[in-house]
């Protein structure tokens, strides 16, 4: 895993890039960017149900924890606030992917979550926190891949969201709820 300096140098050099390619397409014409842009659309689509799948599990998972009969009440509340929030971010996902032009993924019919090892309310904190990690990686590895900047906008918003849940639920289990100045 990247150190945080060289994973915002890997950005910047990344974004300078996807410049580049842009400012290639507007001297090359109102064709190439035509394509280009009808290329970044399907990218952009792709992206996007990418998010939604994860979103989808993200639903799953906290129904999973829910239903443990494991979360006392205020931790079950605050389960299903952020629940609420990832079903939030899946209704915004599918319905820019069908504006897109796309179909929006469908919800898994069973997730393989380790149930089994869910044992305390300790441990389904600890498998929500891990997963609420996973998506803050998987949107600030988003961010910089949108071809519509608008995208890369909104993307940063949920990614903002996913980092809250991450530290409250760390903070929940007597971890240090933002444990470094850079998120990897």
């Amino acid at each position: 895993m990247p150190n945080p300096l060289s994973a915002r140098r890997l950005f910047l050099g990344q974004s300078s890039l996807v410049l580049s390619g842009a400012a290639v397409a507007l001297l090359a014409g109102k064709h190439a960017l035509a394509a280009k842009s009808d290329d970044a659309a399907a990218k952009d689509t792709q992206i996007l149900n990418t998010a939604l799948a994860a979103e989808l599990e993200a639903i799953a998972a906290y129904q999973l924890g829910a239903e443990s009969n494991l979360l006392q009440k205020p931790t079950l509340d605050l389960a299903l606030t952020f629940q609420g929030h990832h079903k939030e971010h899946a209704d915004l996902l599918a319905k820019t992917v069908e504006k897109f032009g796309g179909k929006p993924v469908a919800a898994k019919a069973k997730y393989s979550f380790p149930a089994e090892k869910l044992k305390s309310q300790a441990d389904v904190l600890q498998f929500a926190a891990t997963l609420e990690q996973g998506a803050v990686s998987a949107y600030l590895g988003a961010v910089p891949l949108f071809g519509n900047r608008d995208l890369s906008k909104a993307a940063a918003s949920i990614l903002g969201d996913e980092a809250m849940h991450w530290a409250i639920l760390r903070q929940a289990l007597g971890q240090v709820p933002v444990p470094s100045a850079y998120v990897a």
